[in-house]
């Protein structure tokens, strides 16, 4: 064992002084700061990949729109041509356009997605129906569960719907339809719950005055989160449609996403604070123990060590304690994160609701932890320990020794 190991070993040591309590408490700093920026990075991170699941089942992974006008004609041959391409799950031409709902007085302006029965049951996992059935056969419609409550309906109201066309036609004179209530989804997201209704598509065209062709047609793959296939299958995309714009859905969603990213790193951002602070519990530490070993310090240089060895002394004392609290901290995020629930569920019982399945619509608080993460925070952390040490070394390595072995 060389020198500056054996000899911060032995200040380690706990003595029932002040500084062995310092000591304690900055390992126990460290550990904190490293167990809280990796819970709660893993718990973003799990709420990103929620997102990201809730948007890949209700929204299109690629939507085809044209590069000039508003109609795309041809779609049944073309979404033929697509769905046979390999990766390719599901096609449907919709058309999607904002309406306006009413029942009884009150007035809700979703979304209204036009496609055939068969294209909703295969590209909307929304899951089963809240109430009624997803039918889209006749003057129906289905909406979801948030707009449902509140447009104040359910399954057999009426609901009298306004083409966007009376706005803006001047020719024609567009007038409200009423489309009965057949079903109710809910997919667990509040936009989507409370922004969407979906109808058939004949009925969408004659309320917007097309004869003919659609808005867009969208497509499912089974490798959306595959950047190398989804690729390919883009490729193949516009080879058969080379007329047509082609949407990903992380170009459709890249706000929410951007979002998502710079919240993220915010957070960790300022919860490494935590860390820097806990180090410098770490440099208080060393300043004590200097302060203490003052006169052996000046022993030292008597007997001819450099300031370099003694810098090192002190440098791996400090080394220690933020491996030490980097540790025990990784080995709490692991304990909390295996029983977050748990904790969950007790604070809530004891009235402190931190995660209510009302607001989020989640069963169960979501989590995932990224490697990547567990390295940059422990790899931060030794820096931080690195540099708090270097102050408290220095000072040591700079005393004189006739001064020193006076004291």
């Amino acid at each position: 064992m060389n020198f500056p190991l054996f000899l911060a070993l032995k200040y380690l040591r706990p003595k029932r002084s002040v500084a062995s309590v310092i000591t304690c408490v900055s390992v126990l700093g460290v550990m904190l700061g490293v167990a809280v920026v990796i819970i709660v990075r893993s718990v973003m991170t799990g709420f990103g990949d929620i997102w990201e699941e809730k948007i890949l089942d209700f929204k299109p992974h690629i939507s085809l729109v044209p590069f000039a006008g508003n109609v795309v004609t041809g779609e049944i041959p073309l979404a033929k041509s697509i769905q046979a391409i390999p990766g390719v799950t599901c096609v449907t031409p919709e058309i999607d356009t904002r309406v306006l709902l009413s029942h009884k007085g009150k007035v809700l302006a979703p979304v209204l997605i036009g496609v055939d029965s068969d294209g909703f049951a295969g590209a909307y996992k929304v899951g089963a129906p809240v109430a009624g059935q997803y039918d889209l056969d006749g003057d129906s419609i289905v909406i979801g569960a948030n707009a449902a409550r509140q447009l104040g309906v359910w399954v057999g109201d009426e609901i009298v719907v306004y083409s966007p066309k009376t706005l803006v036609s001047q020719d024609e004179v567009f007038l409200p339809v009423k489309w009965r209530v057949t079903g109710i989804f809910s997919c667990g997201q509040h936009q989507y719950d409370s922004g969407y209704a979906v109808a058939s598509l004949n009925n969408l065209r004659d309320i917007m005055g097309m004869e003919k062709g659609v808005f867009a047609v969208h497509v499912k793959t089974d490798c959306p989160t595959d950047p190398k296939r989804f690729s390919s299958v883009e490729d193949a995309i516009s080879k058969v449609a080379p007329r047509l714009r082609q949407i990903s859905w992380r170009e459709a969603d890249r706000e929410i996403f951007n979002a998502l990213a710079v919240e993220k790193n915010m957070t960790a951002l300022l919860l490494m604070l935590i860390s820097l602070v806990a180090v410098f519990c770490v440099m208080n530490t060393l300043l004590v123990l200097t302060v203490q070993k003052t006169p052996e310090i000046g022993l030292l240089k008597a007997l001819g060590f450099t300031k370099r060895q003694i810098m090192s002394v002190f440098m791996v004392h400090g080394m220690i304690q933020c491996g030490a609290g980097v540790v025990f901290g990784l080995l709490a995020s692991w304990a909390v994160l295996a029983n977050l629930q748990n904790i969950v569920e007790w604070l809530a019982g004891m009235g402190l609701e931190v995660f209510p399945a009302s607001v989020y619509g989640l069963a169960a608080i979501p989590h995932r932890l990224v490697v990547s993460d567990i390295f940059w925070t422990c790899g931060l952390v030794f820096v931080f320990g690195l540099l708090a040490s270097f102050v408290p070394a220095l000072c040591a390595a700079s005393k004189d020794p006739v001064k020193a072995l006076s004291e």
